[in-house]
């Protein structure tokens, strides 16, 4: 029957997702070096072209585009190459008969111009080798031997299927050395678990990469912290007494810390949130082995527990310690900007007093300045009107000139309070 419905755009990208994490069947006798290279987020472009160059060298075949794996056989090996949110892996496996597992790792045979051209920088770099269990299986001493007598950590794996054995120390080639002993794996059994241990390696220490963080920020963290509590200190100290000077002083130093904070907060989030992620894989990969004790030996999930968690718990700490810090500093300056607007409400209340004041103050003098100025009107009407009568007097009409003043004198006053009292009407209507 044909495909005819419609296909949500992201179906088969979601189906590829489920393999995009796949293992190489292996068979012992088998030998693997691994590397994880640090790229970020926007680096994997260049990992690819590198990837490219490679398959030139061995004349293979370039493909378009490269997605999430990629795997090929270059004739002596194959390549296994996976892409990762902020790295990329590079899987390099040969099967065939070893003498001592780690004497030749199979990165030797590579290019080593191209070893030295990778474009970013590895977190970790394992040789891995799968022992047949038709060897004779090695004692302690020999084990000890294969890891430059360091002390062995190990368990069975797989249900007692297979052994696994670690140091998990950089050896003078570079390399973290992992010896499998194959009892009676089937090769995806056996792809399965190298697959895992190679994970719990890479996530490892990329789960540890925040924990240097951590450390470098715990004495800016116990600064910011110290300081905080002065700032709380000079608040309830100074109490109402304080001036609106002084609080916007101590608000302009309290954002200021508060901006430390949020500043170390951004620089560490991303990568506490990535080292408890990376933690969590490392647990689940270690509960995947099905590990059971090797008399005389620590298992995988118990040396790693004693040196990841605390690592762990101490970025997790630290993170909390920040959101704290910037919770308090988010209270204390919400406090210290209330009472900021507080003082500010009471000293614009007192100036509206103030005003108030000054404006009846105003008031008054202007209604006595009314008062004067209508006297001054009325004074100067009577002196004109006096000369026009003493004029006609002297002109022979017979009036008395100083009887008329008399009776002129509240006539112009009434006349002239009442024009200033129009006057006023008319501009306070306007305005």
């Amino acid at each position: 029957m044909p495909f005819v419905f419609q296909e949500h755009p992201l179906r088969r990208a979601l189906t590829a997702e489920l393999h995009a994490r796949t293992f190489e069947p292996l068979r012992a006798p088998e030998r693997l070096s691994h590397l994880a290279v640090v790229c970020g987020e926007q680096g994997t472009d260049r990992n690819i072209e590198h990837l490219k160059r490679l398959l030139e060298h061995y004349d293979q075949p370039i493909p378009e585009t490269v997605d999430q794996h990629y795997a090929v056989n270059l004739g002596p090996m194959r390549l296994r190459w996976e892409r990762h949110t902020e790295f990329v892996t590079y899987t390099f496996s040969k099967r065939g008969a070893f003498t001592h597992p780690f004497a030749s790792p199979v990165l030797d045979e590579l290019p080593q111009e191209w070893l030295r051209d990778l474009p970013d920088e590895v977190i970790s770099a394992v040789s891995l080798a799968v022992d047949s269990c038709a060897t004779p299986e090695r004692d302690n001493d020999e084990l000890t031997d294969l890891f430059d007598g360091n002390p062995v950590i190990g368990s069975e794996a797989v249900g007692g299927l297979a052994r696994v054995w670690s140091d998990f120390r950089i050896h003078s080639d570079g390399f973290v050395r992992i010896l499998i002993r194959d009892c009676s794996l089937s090769e995806n059994q056996a792809g399965r678990l190298a697959k895992r241990i190679l994970d719990i390696n890479t996530y490892r220490g990329l789960a540890l990469i925040g924990f240097p963080l951590a450390r470098q920020v715990a004495p800016s963290l116990t600064d910011a912290d110290h300081r905080l509590a002065m700032l709380a200190s000079r608040m309830s100290t100074q109490g109402k007494s304080a001036d609106v000077a002084f609080e916007s002083e101590l608000l302009a130093e309290l954002t200021n810390l508060a901006a430390e904070i949020e500043a170390i907060s951004a620089r560490t989030t991303y990568r506490f949130d990535a080292s408890r992620a990376y933690y969590g894989m490392v647990r689940k990969r270690l509960e995947q082995l099905r590990q059971q004790r090797i008399e005389g030996l620590q298992t995988l999930t118990e040396f790693l527990d004693a040196r990841l968690a605390p690592a762990i718990a101490t970025c997790e700490s630290t993170q909390r310690r920040l959101t704290d810090l910037a919770e308090r500093a988010a209270r204390l300056t919400s406090l210290l900007r209330a009472r900021v607007e507080v003082s500010l409400q009471e000293q614009n209340g007192q100036l509206l007093e103030s005003m108030d004041r000054r404006a009846h103050l105003q008031l008054r003098l202007q209604e006595t300045v009314e008062g004067l100025s209508v006297i001054a009107i009325g004074y100067y009407g009577v002196g004109l009107i006096g000369y026009l009568l003493k004029g006609l007097e002297h002109g022979g009409l017979h009036i008395d000139a100083t009887l008329g003043m008399g009776i002129a004198v509240p006539l112009v006053v009434g006349v002239a309070w009442l024009g200033l009292r129009r006057v006023k009407k008319h501009l306070t209507g306007a305005d």
